[in-house]
């Protein structure tokens, strides 16, 4: 794929909607309810990193490493 990158200040509605490749990376680290959160499209992918517990950094490797795969 091209030079993108992936911050976790990125919105997680617009990743989801700009890099589908993504979809299964929020799935793991978030649960299949990102997909349908009113907030995901406001939200952040640290804050909802923070909101699910996990390593907003450890997301935001996966997520890149996901679209260098795509």
């Amino acid at each position: 794929m091209s030079e993108a990158t992936i911050t976790k200040e990125m919105s997680i509605g617009d990743v989801l909607a700009k890099y589908p490749a993504t979809e299964k990376v929020f799935l793991k680290f978030f649960g299949n309810g990102c997909f349908t959160c009113p907030g995901s499209k406001l939200e952040n992918i640290a804050f909802g990193a923070t909101m699910h517990n996990v390593d907003a950094d450890l997301v935001v490797e996966e997520l890149n490493a996901a679209l260098s795969e795509a």
